[in-house]
């Protein structure tokens, strides 16, 4: 028997979810609950200018592999990420509430080949690159 996935914004009659629960849905990582702009235009490092940059050493098709989450994307909660943007390019987790901030570059790992994750990470150890190390 299939039961009916929880969706917070039906826990109060339309007429009153806005006032008392506007974010009802926010840092929700069941399915497609909640809003997620990042699906309907999905970009990668390769469409971003500031990426060829900080990223040099990758191919144009690795970067095609890397999507870049746009400005104000609710990041799921425990989820892990890396800002490009950050000069220590640090894996971190997520909590509840976190967007996007205009100035980022946030890649999410469970987009991205672990491979290609570790040498974002800066992990040089071709057995954990995949002994590809760019050009």
């Amino acid at each position: 028997m299939t039961q009916k996935v929880y969706d917070p914004s039906d826990k109060h009659p339309p007429k009153y979810q806005g006032d008392m629960n506007p974010d009802a849905a926010a840092g929700i990582n069941y399915g497609s609950v909640g809003p997620h702009p990042e699906r309907d235009n999905p970009r990668t490092a390769y469409d971003v200018k500031e990426t060829h940059r900080l990223l040099k050493d990758f191919t144009d098709d690795q970067l095609k592999q890397l999507p870049i989450l746009p400005a104000g994307s609710r990041l799921e909660q425990d989820a892990t990420y890396i800002d490009l943007a950050d000069p220590d390019r640090k894996e971190f987790k997520a909590t509840s509430g976190m967007e996007v901030r205009q100035d980022a570059l946030i890649v999410p790992k469970s987009e991205v080949d672990y491979q290609l994750w570790n040498r974002l990470r800066g992990v040089t150890d071709p057995a954990r690159t995949g002994g590809v190390q760019g050009t």
